[in-house]
């Protein structure tokens, strides 16, 4: 399966929303990813549904919703009646992780589920009967422009092992000062790729070019892989 890219539109300058959701498309986004902060389960408030309502009437590709919010449970049919693909909760936040997840998938919704730096992997272990996809997130939630955390690789590789020893088919995504050389890095590990500062925006290419770039690297990665395998 080929790695998906997918921008983060915190990073997006919304008074010109439209183009520059056509640029991203044209450079080949799979899928627009949206965060929502709640200023309470992160130091930080982000987009909302208004803001998703702009998203769903010019995106032509799906998008999903990273909730970094105290309580998703009370968001999830308000999401889900927005058109999200994807709803992202973090491991953290509801009290009943399973039920949580089985509501999002409920409503036709695949079920995602994030986790801090600081989370062991071991709370996955329960609830991958219902998890459609593990964000494992390489920065701290709430700020664009910080630094990737080192140990995020070996997370990555700890949890495709996990995966592999449960038989799920959960895909791997990944969160947080994604460029090059982490995507070079996870390229055969990791199945989307949330992208911010570090690998899209804020570059001196256009997002064509960025987006070759990391398409490159992934292919240098399972390249490597298949190298090694050989």
């Amino acid at each position: 399966m080929t790695a998906l890219f997918c921008p983060s539109l915190m990073c997006v300058d919304f008074s010109r929303l439209a183009e520059e959701l056509a640029e991203l498309e044209a450079a080949g986004a799979a899928m627009f990813h949206i965060d929502v902060m709640d200023g309470h389960f992160v130091p930080n408030f982000a987009l909302g549904p208004e803001d998703i309502k702009a998203v769903a009437k010019l995106a032509t590709v799906p998008y999903d919703v990273h909730l970094m919010v105290t309580h998703p449970d009370a968001y999830i049919d308000r999401f889900a009646d927005l058109g999200c693909s994807i709803m992202y909760v973090h491991a953290e936040a509801p009290i009943h992780l399973h039920r949580t997840l089985s509501n999002i998938r409920q409503r036709g919704m695949q079920a995602g589920v994030a986790l801090n730096p600081g989370t062991p992997l071991g709370i996955l272990e329960e609830v991958l009967d219902v998890a459609d996809i593990i964000l494992v997130m390489s920065v701290n939630p709430g700020f664009a422009g910080q630094p990737f955390i080192p140990a995020s690789f070996s997370k990555v590789k700890r949890l495709k092992n996990m995966l592999k020893q449960h038989q799920s088919n959960a895909r791997i995504a990944i969160d947080g000062a994604i460029s090059p050389e982490v995507v070079r890095a996870l390229g055969s590990d990791v199945d989307i790729f949330i992208l911010g500062t570090a690998g899209l925006f804020r570059q001196d290419t256009s997002y064509r070019q960025a987006m070759n770039i990391l398409t490159d690297q992934v292919a240098l990665a399972k390249k490597h892989d298949a190298c090694l395998s050989a």
